[in-house]
């Protein structure tokens, strides 16, 4: 005991709202559940493994730490709680898909360790001081800081898809028809079904709902009720309670939100307070019709006997409750040699520059990242030994994910996320981090091409840009079996009708080529109004895009996100034939060629005015979007029409100043001041920089928020510099350039019919064997389903 005594007042309770890190090393990804347990810092309460323990001791001087080991003990099934049937398209959250194991209970073991002799005091242990006991007990106790931040995180954010207030709500006619409905009882007015009911609120009909795919639900009676009287609003019975209930909009054509659904119930003798729920939600059907059909079984490749794999390489990452677009993009990154490069094997050089403190860095948790998915260290078999069971297999990378999220509207949460916007954020997020320093980036930045031509002078106008990622559209119109995708849905609406299940391997998507997506993508576009500095005046242009540059490795985007014809988001359900070898030589770029002339510049004439079609604005407002996000989308697009303004929309909405007023551009010319938008200087001189370093960041990227963060991260030596004799800017680092010429070495899958639900998996070519890693499972695959994706990796060859 002595050297406690020692030590003593170094021992410190985290009683004053410090923050205990138990559940996971600082450097690793050992947790209380491996080999040797956690070690708790009782002075700075670091959690660290024991490699790294001599190390922090060195640091800090600090020498007595708490041991927890946890272990897995098996619970007898007659003890085992009853398993809950998911009612959310979500996981790891309440009432979604679990990833608890019910079927085992744990162990703690803790002890006080002391360095350098590793002298081990098991607790509990009365002849220890009080201090020492008071601590122990207190780092038990306490929660861990990481999942405190993941709760603050998680405040006020949902688990599946936001329902919109439908708008008939406010204004929806009820007859006045003297029709009551009796509590319970109910039946189709049309046939006998007594299941799958909908109460109509306009006129009090029961009838019964759609056909399901697999034959079940009802005879489509609402529907064609619907087509007849076109009542817009139904709700569900046996899904109705005090909080509310399933309500459908026919001419939206989706579920919707009625907060007057007490009052419309009301008027055919309802009390909503009396009711209880009798019959499976929307929702709830939709889960058990994705676990029989669809993609889900496809895409995990359920019906195959698939062996696990482990090793360097091979490691899985535990689902963090809607972590899996985190998971798969990071696994996909992380097979990449320019990543490899800079993260993987730099612990070292990380620990050299530790502080004995939470190393809350990127490049510390890339690099820690890196090591859990790459050295194999987490990646055994698992051995199970007499009643104790193995921890599941893989890392469970928390600290990576609060660090990456933070302060992300979106990634900060629990809620499923976009994969591809994902990929974008990380990518920013590096490429701040790399100040000074080549980015890994690099290997998938690549410029584009866009030229005009102006259709009357025939002049032209080039501009380019930097991309990360190649979005390709996916043209329907171009399968290349409609014949037998349409005789499917003709087949499909007469199993409906005689009630029969459609057998998963009859399902007939309309199949088209990646090819043909890529011509979509570099087909000529009608510009329409567009003002022509040769003519002054506005006339129509062809638009065509290319590629300046091809990177070392091409991250392809399909744009399988869309709205369908009620302006309603839907996701594609389509099959595209993905070549293994790419070649998209044809897409280079050629620039300003012989006997071209460019369009003259804009110097004294002011531009042409500016409108904005509010009529546009509106009908994108009236689906939820925010109106200063919806007059930027119409102020780019409106010349393209609707449909490019709301998948404008769909691509920005994640921007950080979506909601920030647009600010037209100044009709005086090239001469006048600028002027910053003032959010937009609020907002990145919020992040430490004063104004005039700000104004600088904005004047130099268009007043462009997103972009000016990038540039002041970039440009931090220019930034002190006066604004009257600023030097040019700094040219960017030349773009990595090669063939067209690419093969095809990983995707990630998505699962579900909204990129805010479902689950997203990937697969990775190792060594000529294509795995999937579905989150800590890691498998050979069997029947690799390219046909499905969402993105695609390809490397050059």
């Amino acid at each position: 005991m002595e050297v406690i005594k020692q030590n003593i007042t170094k021992i410190k309770s985290p009683l004053g709202g410090e923050k205990v890190y138990k559940d996971e090393c600082a450097y690793s990804f050992d947790n209380p559940e491996s080999e040797n347990g956690l070690y708790i810092c009782m002075n700075t309460f670091l959690g660290l493994g024991k490699k790294h323990m001599e190390r922090h001791y060195r640091k800090t001087g600090n020498q007595v730490f708490l041991n927890i080991k946890r272990r897995r003990i098996e619970v007898p099934k007659d003890d085992q709680p009853p398993e809950k049937k998911p009612t959310k398209l979500a996981i790891g959250v309440e009432g979604g898909f679990q990833v608890d194991d019910k079927s085992f209970k744990f162990e703690e073991e803790t002890s006080i360790v002391v360095l350098p002799d590793w002298t081990v005091i098991p607790l509990p242990n009365r002849d220890l001081p009080d201090m020492v006991q008071l601590s122990a007990a207190s780092i038990l106790a306490a929660v861990d800081a990481w999942k405190m931040e993941e709760a603050a995180a998680m405040a006020c954010t949902w688990e599946g898809e936001k329902l919109r207030v439908s708008k008939h709500a406010d204004n929806l006619l009820q007859l006045d028809n003297g029709k009551k409905i009796p509590p319970k009882g109910w039946k189709c007015e049309q046939c006998d079904l007594t299941s799958n009911l909908w109460l109509n609120l306009t006129d009090g009909s029961i009838l019964c709902g759609r056909k399901f795919f697999d034959g079940s639900g009802g005879n489509n009676h609402a529907v064609e009720a619907y087509q007849q009287t076109k009542y817009p609003l139904a709700v569900k019975l046996g899904t109705i309670t005090a909080s509310g209930g399933d309500v459908y909009s026919y001419e939206e054509d989706d579920m919707v939100e009625d907060p007057h659904l007490a009052k419309h119930l009301a008027h055919f003798g309802i009390n909503i307070s009396a009711l209880e729920k009798t019959d499976k939600t929307m929702v709830e059907l939709e889960i058990d019709l994705n676990q029989k059909i669809g993609e889900w079984d496809v895409i995990q490749e359920s019906g195959n006997k698939l062996e696990p794999v482990y090793g360097a390489g091979l490691t899985g990452m535990r689902n963090l409750g809607n972590s899996c677009y985190m998971n798969s993009v990071m696994q996909v990154v992380f097979t990449i040699p320019d990543f490899q490069k800079r993260y993987y094997g730099k612990l070292e050089e990380i620990f050299g520059n530790a502080s004995g403190h939470i190393p809350d860095d990127l490049n510390v948790q890339m690099a820690k990242l890196g090591h859990g998915l790459l050295s194999g260290e987490y990646s055994h078999p698992p051995k199970d030994s007499g009643d104790t069971i193995a921890p599941p297999p893989g890392i469970r990378p928390q600290m990576f994910k609060s660090l990456i999220g933070r302060g992300h509207p979106e990634f900060s949460t629990k809620r499923q996320q976009d994969a591809q916007e994902y990929f974008l954020h990380l990518i920013n997020v590096i490429q701040k981090s790399s100040r000074g320093q080549e980015s890994p980036t690099e290997c998938f930045r690549f410029e584009v091409e866009e030229r005009t031509q102006c259709s009357q002078s025939k002049n032209v106008q080039y501009k380019n840009r930097e991309e990360f990622c190649l979005s390709l559209p996916v043209p329907l119109e171009a399968a290349t079996n409609k014949e037998e995708a349409a005789a499917y849905e003709v087949k499909k609406k007469e199993l409906q009708k005689e009630g029969k299940p459609i057998d998963p391997k009859d399902i007939i998507r309309p199949r088209i080529s990646l090819n043909t997506c890529i011509e979509a993508f570099a087909s000529p576009v009608t510009v329409e109004d567009f003002y022509s500095s040769a003519i002054n005046g506005k006339t129509t242009a062809n638009q065509q895009t290319r590629l300046s540059t091809f990177p070392d490795y091409l991250m392809v985007h399909l744009k399988k996100f869309t709205v369908n014809e009620n302006w309603v988001p839907v996701k594609l359900d389509v099959s595209i034939d993905i070549p293994d070898i790419l070649d998209i030589s044809h897409l280079r770029g050629q620039g300003l060629q012989a006997g071209e002339e460019v369009l003259p510049e804009q110097e004294s004439q002011p531009p042409p005015q500016i409108v904005i079609d509010e009529g546009m604005v509106n009908q994108l407002t009236e689906m939820g979007f925010d109106r200063e996000g919806c007059r930027k989308a119409v102020y780019h697009k409106q010349s393209q029409g609707i449909e490019a303004a709301m998948n404008w929309v769909m691509e920005h909405m994640g921007d950080p100043d979506f909601s920030v007023p647009l600010q037209l551009p100044s009709s005086g010319g090239k001469s006048q001041a600028f002027v910053p938008n003032d959010e937009a200087l609020s907002m990145i001189m919020a992040m430490g920089f004063n104004k005039d370093q700000a104004t600088k960041a904005l004047k130099a990227t268009d007043n462009n928020i997103e972009r000016a963060a990038d540039w002041i991260f970039s440009h931090a030596a220019e930034l002190d510099e006066p604004m009257e004799t600023e030097t040019p800017e700094a040219p960017q680092s030349k773009f990595r350039d090669g063939n067209g010429k690419y093969k095809l070495v990983g995707f990630i899958s998505h699962m579900g019919t909204s990129t805010s639900v479902g689950h997203y998996v990937c697969h990775i070519l190792k060594d000529g064997q294509w795995v999937i890693f579905n989150d800590e499972k890691v498998a050979k695959s069997v029947t690799p389903p390219k046909d499905l994706a969402y993105l695609y990796l390809y490397q050059r060859v």
